[in-house]
């Protein structure tokens, strides 16, 4: 199954994510067949980048998207 998720990068408690479309089998830092947004928790504000067609797009070939990417895709959709 192929799923929407966060992909752990940066330092020691300086954590920023990308979020990537991948295999539900590969690990979470892992090959991603690609990359659809940002987000960065540590910076103030704190940065979402989502490419929301992209992100349509795979949704309707039927990828899963996790819960956090759902609640970030959530609070891009409320401050457009």
């Amino acid at each position: 199954m192929v799923k929407i998720r966060l992909a752990r990068h940066g330092a020691k408690k300086r954590p920023y994510y990308r979020v990537v479309v991948s295999d539900s089998r590969c690990p979470r830092d892992g090959k991603f067949i690609e990359q659809v947004g940002r987000y960065n928790p540590c910076s103030n504000p704190k940065l979402i980048e989502l490419d929301m067609e992209k992100i349509d797009a795979w949704v309707a070939k039927g990828a899963q998207v996790s819960d956090t990417v759902s609640s970030l895709m959530k609070q891009v959709k409320e401050s457009a």
